[in-house]
């Protein structure tokens, strides 16, 4: 509930502030769980922020009161700068009350996570308390759609964000050395599963980043199959695709191993997968587009004759969440383009999947360097 102190939120605030300042905004209302804990600390299953030039106000209910307070208190930067406020009724209600207090016109809302209804309620609230246009010169206040206003400050991780990801990569490394160990002949994929799980817990992880993926034989030619009830046999390949959360922080990363004999089709597959990701994380450094490391791994599968077997993108963004910026993938057509800057982390995860086959994808985390890129999550069994 509580990340450790820091004294980075304030230069977050203030850069939302100039995303605010740019795009003449009086007030900007958070209601995303992972960008409302970036900007405060304070983790819950609901709650918003109002920022303006001169406030921000955590709005949380009774149940999380205690922890939003002490939220702000362990961080040497928060506890003057931000006030927690209890709702007396609903969280709009007080939303509505604090925009009014707040005088402001135009309103910025986080166009991908508020719900067109709750959207039409909160505009009409506000139309409501203002006089007729017959009365008052006064305008209407309204919301106004934004996108990636704070996300864009989330792309380039900071000191304390850094560390707390290089921690939860070396703990995710150490699990993954545990792991293969797990891949026996007569378990099955949710045993597995559930075991991966154990040790991610046992490292030191609050919770996993998401459903462990664990996909044996013909089920690894699924690149997303779910862990079922088949059991593990000789000759299979197997994918353990695996996450952890640490400290709000999401880390991930894949491994493929092959139970008894190796077949010499899916060690084909193993050995141009791995070529992909060298050359993947070869290509990482301050300037380079995402998509020239999505090139560098598709090429090599392509020249290995798996360039149609490699169909998804070579990694994501991660931080508090564990799909984020930047996109690592092919160019797409109206979007732009992301040069790669220190302080970026991903994944880079090229895969390979043949249905007669098998599947085959490694992951590893990269942070972004001055000098080119490290790999947070090294193991020495990939």
């Amino acid at each position: 509930m509580i990340t450790r102190p820091s004294t980075h939120f304030l230069p977050r605030l203030s850069r939302v502030r100039g995303e605010l300042h740019a795009a003449a905004l009086d007030a900007f209302v958070v209601t995303h769980p992972a960008n409302i804990r970036y900007l405060t600390g304070f983790s819950g299953s609901a709650g918003l922020v109002v920022i303006t030039q001169t406030r921000c106000d955590l709005v949380v209910d009774f149940r999380y009161g205690i922890a939003a307070r002490a939220a702000i208190a362990s961080s040497r930067d928060l506890e003057s700068a931000v006030k927690v406020v209890i709702p007396p009724e609903s969280y709009d209600d007080t939303l509505v009350a604090l925009l009014r207090e707040s005088e402001a016109f135009r309103i910025g809302i986080e166009a991908a996570y508020l719900p067109v209804s709750r959207f039409n309620r909160l505009s009409m609230a506000l139309a409501n308390g203002v006089p007729t246009q017959h009365s008052t010169p006064d305008p209407c206040p309204i919301l106004v759609p934004t996108e990636r206003l704070v996300e864009r400050g989330r792309l380039i991780k900071d000191a304390d964000e850094i560390g707390t990801m290089k921690e939860a990569g070396r703990r995710i490394a150490a699990a993954a050395l545990e792991v293969p160990a797990l891949v026996r002949e007569g378990r099955s994929e949710l045993e597995i599963a559930s075991d991966i799980e154990a040790i991610l817990r046992r490292v030191g992880f609050e919770r996993t980043a998401f459903e462990t993926i664990v996909a044996s034989g013909p089920n690894s030619a699924r690149p997303h199959a779910r862990p079922g009830a088949r059991v593990v046999a000789a000759g299979d390949g197997v994918v353990l695709d695996f996450g952890g959360v640490y400290d709000g922080y999401c880390v991930d990363l894949t491994r493929t191993v092959q139970i008894g004999p190796s077949r010499p089709e899916f060690r084909r597959l193993l050995e141009a997968v791995a070529e992909a990701q060298t050359a993947a994380i070869a290509a990482v450094r301050p300037g380079v587009l995402a998509s020239e490391v999505d090139r560098a791994a598709r090429d090599v599968l392509t020249r290995h004759g798996l360039g149609e077997a490699f169909g998804h993108g070579t990694g994501h963004g991660l931080g508090l969440e564990v799909h984020e910026e930047p996109r690592v993938g092919r160019s797409v057509t109206g979007l732009p383009e992301t040069p790669l800057e220190p302080g970026m982390v991903f994944t880079v995860e090229p895969g390979a999947y043949v249905e007669d086959i098998g599947g085959v994808r490694i992951e590893d985390d990269v942070l972004v360097t001055q000098a080119g890129c490290e790999v947070i999550t090294r193991t020495a069994n990939r």
